[in-house]
């Protein structure tokens, strides 16, 4: 994983400017989306707040990768002109499960993998969905789910994802909503603050909040003190839920 290099700071203000606004093409093949693949075994699979934690983590790092910008020549990276065509337009993002081979194939796809307590989820280089590498379209969307785990406090420092729990999200659907949580809280962040994060790899927690918690985390983002996803309500959920909530600290 490539954490910090040359351009940190012009890759952090792509993330700071927030997302694009484009409308989406009316041809549904040409809609733009980053795939995130989590890696769910059958036997033994990974808690599922380290499965989310690792889906939000492995985003962030590939939005701020060396190989998004541009080089210390001013040359750009492999991978830029498709993720900022991505930044420009309504951010999307499709979590897949895989297992075994279908795992070990993924990593040859262009993306960045993170392995956080357990388990490891990859984010993929966004691009047309009609696109999509042949390896990842046969991967799994739906129809595989974790268990609900209390994995306990949170140590303190660690920039924390609050998933409404009272949503019900499937575990794909709470992926993509952490991995836009994850992109907004490093834009939110100063850029000495992301080079921090960048240094200790992501490392992030996500945790359910119950009525009261989530009560108290919408208090926060009132008060300007907390970053909120507000789902498009393209799958799973009415537009407009608010379905994660990160604490600015």
């Amino acid at each position: 994983m490539t954490l910090i290099g040359e351009g940190f700071g012009a890759r952090h203000a792509v993330l700071a400017a927030g997302y694009g606004s484009r409308p989406d093409p009316l041809d549904a093949a040409k809609v733009l989306a980053m795939p995130i693949v989590l890696h769910i075994p059958k036997a033994d699979p990974p808690a599922r707040s380290a499965v989310l934690a690792a889906a939000a983590a492995a985003t962030v790092a590939l939005c701020l990768d060396a190989r998004v910008g541009l080089d210390a020549q001013g040359i750009p990276g492999p991978w830029q002109g498709a993720f900022r065509e991505w930044t420009g337009a309504r951010i999307r993002k499709v979590a897949r499960r895989a297992r075994g081979a279908q795992w070990v194939a993924a990593q040859e796809v262009d993306g960045v993998t993170v392995d956080l307590d357990g388990a490891q989820a990859r984010a993929l280089v966004p691009g047309r969905v009609g696109d999509l590498d042949a390896r990842i379209k046969k991967l799994q969307i739906e129809g595989t789910d974790l268990e609900h785990d209390d994995p306990g406090p949170v140590p303190d420092g660690v920039p924390t994802l609050w998933v409404n729990a009272s949503l019900a999200m499937t575990v794909g659907k709470a992926a993509a909503q952490v991995g836009h949580a994850s992109m907004l809280l490093a834009g939110a962040m100063s850029t000495a603050r992301a080079v921090a994060w960048a240094t200790d790899r992501y490392y992030c927690a996500v945790r359910d909040a119950d009525e009261t918690t989530w009560a108290s985390l919408c208090d926060e983002v009132a008060r300007g003190r907390a970053i909120a996803v507000r789902d498009a309500g393209f799958t799973e959920i009415a537009p407009g839920s608010m379905t994660v909530i990160a604490p600015l600290r």
